[in-house]
């Protein structure tokens, strides 16, 4: 039995939903883009001005319309991430515009080269299905900077991306790379191999370029995820409640939006809110509350049937410390036991403005431990107990037993050298590291046994093709050379 939580009743999921088709009639939503206003007018909205209208009854089709589930799948067309039902997948944190430098512990700008070892790092770490556009890298036009992620992740992965775009020119760019590597857009439509943060802008506003690429992306049938971020006090309403209620409202328009561009397009129920800290002005990503409205939200996702994702196991301090391994541990143990399909934010420090590598080994041991407490408990012998106890004789000699030998890695999860569970001699000994420092080490380890996966030659020509004329566009007469 997968253990879950829940912090709402039926009753509450009700009232939130009640209140947000409310919203989307009065006041309504506010959408900059023609296109998606035209659209929404022709199926029986009211249009005045930017201010669109939307009846429940056509957010209802919307809403029956997007599939419960479907899967990312990695280079070789395997299904390796399931977006649906209680499945929890985990990516690192995206976006950074900072690196956390390893030995001075300064926060300096991302670089096309950090960018490449987080995802040669996140390669080799089975605790993530999937890779992310992790950071902005600071050495090329910020135009092309979304697309040029993307390039850097297709260049040195195999797994599935959770990615975005930045403007509509560069999605349809993104799109067709994705497709260069997948056999042209209809195989990528089959089997998607990434899935497209797509942002309103809270309070209840559906941006220009945030509508045409939820239209952009459900018309090529690439799966969208809608990341809704309502600041609890600032933003949005105070009370996480309230915040719900603007998170389901902003999603809900969203999908009206994009259903109506293609019913049947895949679509996620995700999000990034957080409370607004009164005392420092800051968005604290790692607050228990952010996380319960995290939880709350997913919960009413999944009573409409929909697909999940999260922004958890992030941090706000500075430095990797006792705060980033709090902050990130437990907010990843919430979004696992909240059946969140996807959970973003591993590795990501300072407000997600930076990102550290050895973080992001060091969160791979915590969400270890968040999948093992999801696989629960099993009965793996014909008794609980008592057959073990044949013989035993009042000794404590149950490491004697085959069956002890036989089952306890799968009763065990088995850490990595981060963790340290060796006595006080073993530990001095190896050094006296602490757990930066074994970080530090993994790090190392996982780059030297880093294998670039390989890419047809004829795909690669054309990715790198796609990319190298965008840059000149962007007034680059060449790219970063890659590491």
């Amino acid at each position: 039995m997968q253990p879950k939580i829940q912090l709402l009743s039926q009753e509450m999921v009700d009232k939130i939903l009640s209140e947000a088709f409310t919203l989307m009639r009065e006041p309504g939503i506010k959408v900059q883009c023609d296109e998606a206003r035209a659209l929404l007018a022709d199926h029986g909205a009211t249009v005045k001005g930017e201010v669109v209208r939307i009846p429940e009854s056509l957010a209802r089709k919307a809403l029956a319309s997007v599939p419960h589930e479907f899967d990312l799948y990695d280079r070789h067309g395997r299904a390796c991430v399931h977006y649906g039902g209680d499945a929890v997948h985990f990516d690192p944190g995206s976006s950074g515009v900072h690196i956390l430098d390893p030995d001075t512990l300064e926060h300096k700008s991302s670089m096309t080269a950090d960018l490449a070892r987080i995802v040669m790092v996140t390669e080799g770490l089975s605790q993530f299905a999937a890779q992310s556009t992790s950071v902005v890298c600071n050495d090329v036009a910020q135009d092309i900077g979304d697309m040029y992620r993307l390039f850097v992740v297709l260049s040195y992965s195999s797994k599935p991306i959770v990615t975005g775009a930045f403007t509509s020119h560069t999605t349809q760019v993104m799109i067709d790379m994705l497709a260069a590597v997948s056999g042209g857009r209809k195989a990528l439509a089959e089997r998607p191999r990434a899935v497209f943060d797509v942002c309103p802008s809270p309070p209840l506003i559906w941006s220009e370029f945030g509508a045409q690429n939820l239209m952009d992306l459900a018309r090529a049938r690439v799966p969208a995820e809608i990341i809704s971020m309502p600041l609890a006090g600032a933003t949005a309403p105070v009370t996480l409640l309230g915040s719900i209620v603007q998170h389901a409202a902003e999603s809900i328009s969203g999908i009206v939006i994009h259903q109506l561009a293609n019913a049947g397009a895949p679509l996620v129920w995700g999000g990034a809110p957080a409370i607004f800290d009164m005392r420092q002005g800051t968005t604290p990503m790692g607050a228990v509350e952010t996380a319960m409205i995290d939880a709350a939200y997913a919960q009413v996702g999944k009573s409409l049937g929909l697909p999940t994702h999260g922004y958890l196991c992030a941090s706000d301090a500075k430095v990797v410390d006792a705060q980033a391994g709090l902050e990130s541990g437990v907010t990843a143990m919430i979004g696992a036991l909240a059946g969140l399909n996807m959970i973003s934010g591993a590795g990501m420090l300072d407000f997600l403005a930076c990102f550290s590598v050895e973080k992001l080994v060091i969160d791979a041991e915590g969400i270890a431990m968040a999948q093992r407490m999801l696989a629960g408990i099993e009965q793996r012998t014909p008794t609980l107990a008592t057959e073990m106890f044949a013989g035993i004789a009042f000794k404590g000699d149950f490491l004697k037993q085959k069956i002890t030998r036989q089952l306890f890695a799968q009763e065990q999860h088995l850490p990595s050298s981060v963790i340290d569970r060796g006595s006080i001699r073993t530990w001095q000994q190896g050094g006296s590291l602490d757990t930066f420092g074994r970080a530090k080490a993994r790090v190392k380890e996982l780059l030297a046994s880093y294998q670039k996966p390989a890419l047809a030659p004829e795909a690669e020509c054309e990715l790198r093709g796609i990319v190298e004329r965008e840059a000149k566009k962007a007034g680059m007469d060449r790219l970063p050379v890659l590491p």
